[in-house]
């Protein structure tokens, strides 16, 4: 078969791969996107305003991540995943948590303005915390879109949300020059999504609905999906907020810049991973039958080998990048782009394993396997910061992605999916990547 009729049909591999190339190419164009608006935003803004901005998504991310009770993944898996009952049951929780999680802003905001000695901690969280109220009341419809692997409106309308919220932060920036452009724009993108998923998704509208038996089946499967986001959010977040000890805010603002323009391949995994895998793993498991394995293989070896090419390319010009995007107020991005990218290529080399756990409703291990990677992570993050700074702190939690990966295997291989010739091949590009990217910007890391 030709890779172009591959794509074709309604079969489910022909569906994920049209949904891989429709989220790819959506989360392509999104950071495209924010890149362009980061560019215009340095200009207009100082590095102090994105190392505050930095704080506030610490925050809601934080509360979004310690919340999480997996209605997106139970509605994917659930056999009742297309019961109008369950999914309004699952909305009716979702607008629940979305109230709780803005009543907790108002809070921690004056809590973090004390801790971080930053006074506009204390009304910047609360006003970005509408955006969590907001996205509360967005449709079941998303969730069941991303059920049948049918993501080419959903992506379009997320692209079309974000787009608005950026043109509006640039608009805002222009005008005030003020941190406050970053806030509204992450507001009103919120709003925006809610908005256009709630006209151009076809299906019916939810409702407020409590079923006793839904809700059962969501908190049973949700506990162990809580617990592996608080975890989550640790491992994803927990460097800007231990940095936010370390560092001023200002350079704090430019690592976060760093890191942004090298997270975009983990996260682009990161995103198709958790749209796509779920749906193939439930209906199409590697033992099922002869033709399943082989498929998942090639998958999954294209996937890993995309999101390597793209780091190593990240680790190899990050130096070079930065000094031709930005201006020397944020030379120091240069060097935490090649770090942050080599960091990355350990985990991106299992990323494709454990969503088979979720597909299989095996929620508990999951969460053991994060709880044990965002312990030794934050660990050696910790330990690394205090004998070299920033430089180790980064060192430091790639070494503990790096010696995490037996555990990955060990929940690969419970669910059949480990591909032992998959994890050697690539550990090898990644090894040699890393060792070329260090090399070569090696006085660049030592002026961190």
């Amino acid at each position: 078969m030709t890779l172009f009729g591959a794509f074709r049909g309604q079969a489910l591999f022909a569906r994920a791969l049209r949904g891989s190339a429709f989220t790819a190419g959506s989360y392509a164009l999104a950071q495209g996107l924010r890149l362009a608006s980061n560019l215009v935003l340095a200009r207009l803004l100082f590095p102090e305003a994105f190392g505050l901005m930095a704080l506030v998504t610490v925050v809601l991310v934080g509360l979004t991540m310690f919340s999480d009770v997996g209605i997106g993944p139970a509605i994917s898996r659930s056999p009742r995943g297309d019961d109008p009952d369950f999914l309004n049951t699952a909305w009716s929780l979702q607008v629940l948590r979305g109230g709780i999680l803005w009543l907790a802003t108002l809070g921690l905001g004056p809590l973090l303005a004390w801790a971080y000695q930053a006074p506009d901690l204390s009304v910047l969280i609360p006003v970005a915390g509408l955006s969590l109220l907001i996205a509360g009341f967005n449709p079941t419809r998303i969730d069941s879109a991303s059920r049948h692997l049918m993501l080419g409106r959903v992506t379009a309308l997320d692209l079309a949300a974000q787009t608005i919220g950026i043109a509006a932060m640039v608009l805002f920036a222009a005008l005030s020059g003020s941190v406050w452009a970053l806030v509204l724009g992450a507001v009103l993108t919120a709003l925006a999504k809610l908005i256009l998923m709630h006209h151009f998704l076809p299906g019916a509208a939810n409702r407020f609905r409590w079923e006793p038996a839904a809700g059962r089946e969501l908190v049973h499967f949700g506990k162990w999906i809580f617990l592996s986001t608080a975890c989550g959010f640790v491992m994803a977040q927990g460097d800007r907020l231990i940095l936010g000890a370390y560092l001023p805010i200002d350079r704090l603002g430019v690592y976060n810049i760093g890191y942004f323009l090298a997270s975009f391949p983990w996260l682009l995994g990161g995103a198709v991973v958790m749209k796509v895998m779920i749906p193939l793993y439930r209906d199409d498991p590697p033992g099922a039958k002869a033709a399943n394995a082989p498929r998942l293989r090639r998958m999954r070896m294209a996937m890993t080998g995309g999101l390597l090419g793209l780091l190593g390319v990240l680790a190899l010009i990050g130096v070079p990048l930065v000094g031709l995007l930005y201006d020397d107020r944020y030379t120091m991005a240069g060097a935490v782009v090649v770090l942050v990218a080599c960091l990355q290529m350990p985990a991106v080399i299992g990323m494709t394993y454990d969503q088979a756990a979720l597909a299989a409703g095996d929620s508990r291990n999951f969460f053991f396997v994060l709880l044990a990677k965002a312990l030794i992570q934050t660990f050696a993050f910790i330990l690394g910061a205090e004998l070299g700074g920033l430089v180790g702190a980064l060192a430091g939690q790639g070494l503990a992605l790096a010696a995490m990966h037996p555990l990955v295997i060990w929940l690969a291989r419970r669910h059949q999916v480990w591909d032992p010739r998959h994890d050697l091949l690539w550990s090898g590009v990644a090894l040699t990547l890393i060792l070329a990217a260090l090399a070569l910007h090696r006085a660049e890391i030592a002026a961190l």
